[in-house]
């Protein structure tokens, strides 16, 4: 059975390279948003295996679309991975503080997102 992701970020081409690499490469289904308000609902509703949210989003950012995933009863065991451009070692800290399984760095490699993606959620099937 293959994995789902909902990826969630506003940049349209960012969003849409990593749906092809999750697709082409990892071999999942993927969902995507385009904000944290549209992952809210696509997440209660398709239930994805889990999510790759991006930190820096107009209206609704990533750590309070995170927070309101965890406070959702329905949506609070999806692990999430964060996606961000801004990455120093204490956002680092920060964000693995809020429960998030990992960080991965924009930009990113599209060739090696579904492996950083597998080894953060410890998706050893491959």
């Amino acid at each position: 059975m293959s994995r789902c992701v909902l990826i969630v970020d506003d940049e349209d081409d960012i969003r849409e390279v990593a749906r092809v690499s999750l697709e082409v490469v990892g071999g999942w289904r993927v969902l995507t948003a385009r904000s944290g308000s549209e992952a809210l609902m696509i997440a209660r509703v398709g239930r994805p295996d889990a999510i790759l949210l991006d930190v820096m989003m107009p209206d609704l950012d990533g750590i309070a679309t995170f927070r309101l995933l965890r406070a959702d009863s329905g949506t609070s065991k999806i692990p999430v991975v964060l996606l961000t451009a801004k990455l120093q070692v204490s956002d680092r800290r920060r964000f693995s503080g809020i429960g998030a399984r990992a960080v991965i760095a924009k930009p990113f490699d599209p060739i090696e997102l579904p492996s950083q993606v597998r080894s953060a959620l410890g998706w050893n099937e491959w």
